[in-house]
């Protein structure tokens, strides 16, 4: 079995009306339980706008990333699947769902984790 992380970039789901807020909500917790139901999902969430900190080597923490400089994920999923093509038709479900774009990497396998 392999993991993936499928994710969006910020700002991906700037819905205009509450009602769409709603119906994405409902429509995102539906995948999920659909991929808890077959034994897939791992966990994933969304990321709160603009509250990271970076910690550096030398243990200096720093505000950003900031969007203009950069992408940053703005929520993401892990599943456990056989396969790539599995992991994309996953990935095509919460597309659908979230109504944006979704992007999909192997997480590299580790034997301690």
């Amino acid at each position: 079995m392999h993991r993936y992380l499928i994710s969006f970039d910020d700002g991906s789901m700037n819905f205009s009306t509450e009602a769409e807020w709603v119906e994405v909500g409902t429509a995102s917790r539906a995948v999920v339980q659909e991929a808890k139901d077959a034994g897939v999902w791992i966990f994933g969430g969304g990321v709160e706008r603009q509250r990271a900190s970076i910690v550096g080597t030398n243990t200096v923490v720093s505000d950003g990333p900031f969007p203009e400089a950069k992408a940053v994920i703005g929520g993401f999923s892990i599943i456990e699947v056989a396969s790539h093509q599995e992991a994309l038709k996953w990935a095509a479900k919460i597309a659908v769902a979230c109504r944006c774009a979704q992007e999909v990497r192997e997480i590299m396998f580790d034997p301690d984790s």
